[in-house]
């Protein structure tokens, strides 16, 4: 059991105990070490407590015995975060990974969800009467860390990022207290918690705005060998400058499993089919690739194509960078590095964004990232411990080499453990107006286990 000098709270754990339909568990205890598990190997975190909540009182209880013990909290939702900003060092982890209640109104196409739903979860119910909304394209993550930090999926160049179908959210604040947010009802939480994970609340459930889609939906990917890698990603950047909305596609840079390195395009179009195979003929017949896995496929199929390059337990160092345009010389630059990729495992992704997700003003949610065409995420993954330094060596070197071609932001759900400017730069222009809500909403820093935004009194009337 954890030591009393260690955790003067101890002698309150049996009081919060009782005061939960969730359970609470202590190191030492059984279930201790599969619960404070990270999904990224290269972090090893002990909480002090784990609460596992099966509701939103649950949320209560836990927040108000974190304030009045001067506990800091970080909040899990489904854990698959490469900073594992979900778990926390001697603090308490809320957990809601077993809140997972849904329910859909397929007639006003709105699904309600509680923060512990796998994108996986969500989309098997949704597509039980043909709708969707935007949502991570691994079915594992969970939705809220997804979708309060922004929401890149599929369905964004023709739908908007996931926040952007928020409708409302049951949030409970520092304060202990839920609140119902809405455009109309606590406007500037509407606001700031959409795009700012964590740091001003916990959401215990969301109201989606959902879309027709599929059930089926034309998907998957070609490949080409890496030594033509610069000529398809030049492809790749004209056909992406051309593509209409309902047509995603994404390039990465892999080593196939016998060993070869590879330029994919994965491709999800989500329009009518017989207008999809026109799309995507441009894409399956350029090269033409050595091999070409597009087809149709039931969209929840297509949510999980990548699940498997994103196992638990292996070691990752991420390090990203939204771009205006995919130049030549990030081009070069890209390839170049990747010929010198030491895992197996590694990657380099590169994601098209535009459409309806850049039809919304900066300040209209906390994401303000609506102008970038691109985002590069450089994806070092291995299995020994003793190689992290060479390969994290590697990820910064290439992603130093991109950074004149940057716009200087960087999508906080991409974002590594990497200081307080990096941070500014995952927020931009809404980085003060974000400060003054944390100072209005958790002065204290509660939720400081995320990509934290210091409480300031600027601004604040």
């Amino acid at each position: 059991m954890p030591n009393a000098n260690r955790y003067p709270w101890e002698g309150s754990v049996d009081e919060l105990r009782g005061a939960l339909r969730g359970e609470v568990i202590t190191a030492g205890e059984p279930g201790f070490d599969d619960a404070r598990a990270l999904w990224n190997a290269s972090y090893d975190r002990t909480p002090g407590l784990i609460v596992r909540c099966a509701n939103a009182q649950d949320v209560i209880a836990a927040v108000n015995f974190a304030r009045t013990n001067n506990v800091s909290v970080a909040v899990r939702s489904g854990g698959h975060n490469v900073a594992c900003t979900g778990s926390c060092d001697g603090g308490l982890m809320i957990d809601l990974s077993r809140m997972k209640g849904m329910g859909v109104d397929a007639q006003r196409r709105i699904a309600r969800a509680e923060a512990g739903l796998t994108w996986g979860e969500f989309d098997r119910e949704t597509q039980m009467f043909g709708l969707a909304t935007t949502g991570g394209i691994c079915s594992q993550t969970g939705i809220g860390g997804v979708t309060l930090g922004g929401g890149f999926g599929w369905l964004m160049r023709k739908y908007g990022l996931a926040l952007d179908n928020i409708l409302s959210m049951d949030v409970v604040t520092a304060d202990g207290k839920l609140r119902k947010v809405t455009a109309s009802e606590h406007a500037d939480l509407f606001f700031g918690m959409r795009g700012s994970q964590s740091n001003l609340g916990i959401v215990t459930a969301f109201e989606y705005r959902l879309h027709a889609v599929g059930p089926t939906v034309l998907a998957g990917m070609v490949l080409h060998p890496l030594d033509r890698g610069r000529e398809v990603l030049q492809f790749y950047r004209d056909y992406t400058s051309e593509a209409p909305e309902e047509m995603s596609a994404w390039a990465a840079m892999l080593t196939s499993p016998d060993g070869h390195r590879m330029l994919a395009i994965l491709a999800c179009y989500v329009g009518n089919p017989a207008d999809g195979e026109k799309v995507l003929r441009p894409l399956r017949t350029f090269g033409p690739p050595v091999a070409d896995m597009i087809q149709p496929m039931p969209y929840v199929r297509a949510q999980s194509l990548i699940d498997e390059a994103f196992p638990r337990g292996r070691f990752n160092y991420w390090k990203s960078s939204l771009l205006s345009v995919l130049d030549d010389r990030v081009i070069e630059i890209l390839v170049s590095g990747f010929g010198h990729v030491a895992s197996p495992y590694s990657s380099v992704l590169i994601e098209h964004l535009g459409g309806a997700m850049n039809r919304i003003a900066k300040g209209e949610t906390a994401f303000p990232h609506r102008t970038a065409a691109y985002d590069v995420v450089i994806m070092p993954m291995w299995l020994d411990a003793a190689e992290s330094p060479g390969h994290a060596r590697w990820a910064d070197d290439l992603w130093n080499a991109v950074q004149p071609f940057s716009t200087g932001g960087v999508y906080v759900n991409y974002l590594g453990n990497e200081g307080p400017e990096r941070v500014r730069a995952a927020y931009g222009v809404n980085h003060e107006r974000l400060a003054a809500l944390k100072y209005k909403y958790d002065g204290t820093n509660l939720f400081r286990w995320n990509q934290n935004i210091p409480p300031s009194a600027s601004g604040v009337t």
